[in-house]
Parts: C-alpha cells; structure tokens; sequence
C-alpha cells in the first residue's frame, strides 16, 4: 500500500526521497548508458515523473526501487533507440519489463558487485583534474548540490559548476569505462577515491546547508563504501585508516543532536550514547591501517584516525589526550599541509596549553585566502576568546561565524553562543 505524502508537502518529500536514492539510481543507470551525464539525466528524468504520479497517487512502499525501475526502463529506451548492443540489450529490456521493482540486476562474477563504488573510480578517473574528480563524484554520488559542494572543498560556486560539466563532457568524450580499475590503474585512483568518501561522511556528519545538522545517509553511505573499499585493497594501510576514522566519527553520531535536533558540541556529549560496537571496528581498523604500514609513517587518513580514537579512549572530555591530539595534527600538518588541520591544531593547543596560545595559532591563520568565508574560524577564535574573558570580541566572532555557516541548526547554535557572550 502506497504512503500518501502531506498535502501540504508533496514535492518536499519527493526532493527528500530522491536526494537519499539519486546515487544509487544514476550508479543502476550508468552500468547501462555508461555514460555518468546522461545517467543523471535520467535519474532527473525519473524525479520528473515522480513529481507528476506520487503526489496523486501517493509515495511507493519502496520508493528507491520506483525511482530506479523508472529511470532502467528509460535507459533501456535510449540505449534501443541509439542502435547499440541491440541483442544484449533486448535482453536486459525484457528481463527489466517483467522484473518485481527494486529487483537487482544479475552480479558480475568478473567485477565488483557494488555499482556505487563503480560510479566513485569511474568518476575518479585519471583524466579528470583532482578537483573535478571530486566535484564530480559529491555531485553524482552525494547528491550534493553545486553551492553544497562549493562550501565542502572551499572553492566559488562558478568554479565547481564548470568544473562538474567539464568532467562529465570528459568522460563521455573519452568513453571511460564504468567500472573498477584492477592493477596500477586502481592505485592511481586511490588518493581521489579515498578523498571523495571522506568528503561525502564529512557533508552527513556535519550539513554544510539546509534545516539538519546531520544527514545520516550520507554518514552510512560513505563508511559503506570504506568498509568495501578495506575488504577490497586490505594491504593499503590509508584505506584502513579512512575505515578507522569514519567508523570511530560515526560512533558519536547518536550523541551529536539533542531531542529537537539540535547540534550538540563534543564537550557537551554523553558518551554514554556513543556507539561501542563502532568504536571496536574503529580500533581494529586502526590497528589493520598501522600493521600495513609495516613501520613507515602514517598517512593522513590514518594520523586523523589515531585523532579520533585519543577521544574515543577518554571516559570523559576532561580526560581527553590534548598533548597527544595536539601531537597527531602537526604530524597531519606536516604530512598534509592544509590550513584547516592548523585550525584543528590550534584548538588541540588551546586545551593542551591555554586558550591564549591557541589564540596566537587562529590569528595565524586569519589571512588564508581558503578560510575568508569559513565559519568555524571565527567560531572557534570566538570560543578561545570567552575563555579569555573577551566576552565582547567573543560575541562578535560567533556572530560573524552565523552569518557565514548555511546551515540553519548551526546558525542557531552560534547565535544562542553570541546571546551568552552578553550584550555588544
């Protein structure tokens, strides 16, 4: 029996059900159009549709197997109308026509049976620039939006627009195929692949717009496709590490929002409500990542995944490891010189040492061109400052740090920190 939607929000609900199910649609689609644009052309395509039955006739019972058996029967009309592969396709058309919705295609025995981490190398694809490698993908398997993306890797909207329309021209030019890679050709990839995944759980593990602080999907698709990714290449010590990492920041999730939804800080958190089967895999992780290192030093998925399990280790925030966390970022500085992780490092100092020595590390960092327009530096200048007693300046740096989240529940959060700071 079909769920009708509200009447009052018919076309939310089918936005939200397709932002949660695209990936897996365009990945269904790409396997055979090969091509990653007119797959989601299609899936859109598929949307189209919704938008015009569901609201009349109410959400499927399994509305990701609708959106996918749709957009397949499209795919199959387009590839018959283009001429190409005409018996196998006649084929896969007749078993699509009569399959139950949401039946899966036959496996591969020769390749990976996972059509989503096929999209991620495919959308990794050497030809492609290390920044639309990862627009791309975010696009196409996070189902972020252009300013969304914008926001994730700190670069103008203009920019990661051309950047996702290059590269799909690209690979249909260059006719890459939809698969994954096996040999060198895999290790090529590899840095991009394991760089998307992280971006896509740190987009669900803290929205970077909209009405939600977390979007839980994204979190279990990301630590999924880490998960396969472990059981795929298990001598890569970075893979391990990128598991470690995102199995130990999962296991806060049900602790990171209040009953309303709220955000809650680390510091406020009842690890309690930390996930303890997570933070086990977490620790195995860790320690496959360490032992494939075979003594060389650490990569920066690793290093951040030792950063996560000082804090899984600590009973309390107040037992937290701050030298040692303070330690592990310069490592991760040095190894990966990013001003964000010298953010993250002047936070560790600041609890290691004192708000005041941490300070002097943020102000620092105050003309990095990447973080002009990101909220969590004045946020975080704004948190040493209260420590410091400068509840004015603090006040205005969390209001500055407002304006610049778009994330609603955030901005709630930095403006109810400003409100404490006392008047301006």
């Amino acid at each position: 029996m079909a769920v009708s939607p509200s009447p009052e929000h018919p076309r939310h609900v089918i936005e939200t059900v397709f932002r949660m199910e695209s990936p897996r649609v365009i990945a269904g689609v790409a396997r055979i159009v090969r091509d990653v644009g007119i797959a989601e052309e299609l899936a859109q395509d598929a949307l189209v549709a919704a938008l015009e039955q569901w609201p009349a006739q109410g959400v499927p019972d399994n509305p990701g197997a609708w959106l996918m058996t749709t957009a397949r029967r499209r795919a199959v009309d387009l590839v018959r109308r283009r001429e190409r592969y005409a018996e196998k396709l006649a084929l896969m058309g007749r078993d699509l026509e009569t399959a139950p919705p949401g039946a899966d295609e036959p496996a591969d025995p020769d390749d990976i049976d996972d059509d989503l981490l096929r999209l991620v190398f495919t959308a990794c694809h050497p030809v492609l620039s290390a920044e639309a490698r990862v627009a791309l993908t975010l696009r196409l398997l996070g189902g972020l939006t252009t300013a969304e993306i914008a926001r994730a890797v700190l670069a103008p909207e203009p920019t990661v627009a051309q950047r996702i329309v290059r590269a799909k021209r690209t690979l249909a030019a260059r006719a890459v195929a939809f698969e994954v890679p096996r040999g060198p050709d895999r290790e090529a990839r590899l840095g991009s692949v394991l760089e998307v995944i992280y971006l896509i759980f740190n987009e669900g593990y803290a929205a970077t717009a909209g009405d939600d602080w977390l979007r839980p999907a994204l979190c279990e698709d990301a630590l999924r496709l880490a998960r396969v990714l472990a059981g795929l290449m298990p001598k890569e010590s970075e893979v391990h590490g990128l598991a470690a990492l995102l199995e130990l920041q999962a296991s806060r999730t049900g602790a990171r929002t209040g009953p309303l939804g709220e955000p809650v800080l680390l510091k406020d958190q009842s690890r309690a409500r930390w996930n303890q089967m997570l933070v086990r895999r977490g620790f195995a992780a860790l320690a496959r990542a360490q032992s494939a290192a075979a003594g060389q030093p650490l990569g920066p998925y690793a290093l951040q995944g030792a950063i996560a399990a000082c804090h899984a280790h600590a009973h309390t925030y107040e037992e937290t490891d701050w030298a040692r966390i303070a330690a592990l970022y310069g490592l991760l500085a040095a190894r990966a010189p990013s001003p964000v992780a010298e953010l993250n490092r002047a936070v560790a100092v600041s609890m290691a040492e004192g708000p005041a020595e941490g300070l002097a590390l943020v102000d620092a960092l105050a003309a990095e061109p990447a973080l002009r327009d990101y909220h969590l530096l004045p946020s975080v200048r704004g948190d040493l400052l209260a420590r410091l007693g400068r509840t004015a300046d603090a006040r205005a740096e969390f209001e500055r740090a407002a304006a610049l989240t778009r994330n609603a529940r955030e901005r709630h959060l930095l403006l109810a920190r400003a409100e404490r700071c006392g008047p301006s």
